[in-house]
């Protein structure tokens, strides 16, 4: 009931969307024929008003749970996280669910709220859910055993103004990678197949670039965080 069908904004990417892709990123927006099968039975807003319905459903949970901790003994030392362990497509890109490289399958929530804490912040730089650990023992203070790929994120949370130039890689079933910056978005599949994206002119990802000679040199900086490519 709070959202309408009528009166929802549905993802509208053009008709040419894969145009500009080769055959794995077609295979990737395309797979188990979702779209076809979501559209053709006229259900894409019915679709898209269920995701906004659960997202407003874990919320009013999660303020059960916040009102629960600021009633108890541990809301003045109690870190609090949310987030999530992969994006959702709702037909961006013609493609729905996860398992995709692009950004609606890899952006997530993620929040952070500290003890006493009572002003929020939103920060735009680039993170990754492997900063997650170092950061929560970092303000526990609790040294690791062992070498970790993240990032404590202190600084960042504790000065969100300041640059935040690290590179975050994402993999997909376990050779397809895709690397973001704070300007590209860079994908190589196993196929050696390539995607690159400007995020800032084209958050949407209409438009791959990768087979423009201008941008070779960018795509050779970013295969730099990307492990080597495995034979098919």
């Amino acid at each position: 009931d709070m959202y309408p069908k009528q009166g929802l904004q549905l993802p509208s990417p053009p008709a040419d969307d894969l145009d500009d892709l080769g055959p794995a990123g077609r295979s990737v927006a395309l797979q188990y024929n979702f779209h076809q099968c979501v559209t053709g039975q006229g259900l894409w807003a019915d679709a898209v008003q269920a995701y906004l319905a659960s997202i407003s459903w874990a919320d009013s949970q999660i303020g059960r749970l916040l009102t629960a901790l600021a009633n108890s003994r541990h809301a003045d030392n109690t870190i609090v996280v949310l987030w999530s362990d992969h994006g959702f497509h709702l037909g961006e890109k013609f493609h729905w669910h996860k398992l995709a490289l692009w950004d609606p399958g890899v952006h997530v929530p993620f929040i952070v709220r500290l003890p006493g804490q009572t002003e929020a912040h939103q920060m735009n730089q680039v993170v990754g859910l492997r900063d997650l650990a170092p950061t929560l023992l970092d303000y526990c203070g609790v040294k690791s055993t062992y070498s970790m790929d993240g990032l404590s994120l202190r600084p960042l949370l504790e000065n969100p103004t300041q640059s935040w130039d690290h590179p975050v890689l994402t993999t997909r079933l376990q050779y397809d990678h895709a690397v973001r910056t704070a300007q590209w978005r860079y994908i190589r599949y196993q196929s050696g197949e390539q995607e690159l994206y400007d995020m800032q002119a084209d958050p949407s990802e209409h438009y791959n670039l990768a087979k423009q000679p201008a941008y070779a040199q960018i795509m050779a900086e970013l295969d730099a965080y990307m492990p080597p490519l495995q034979p098919s």
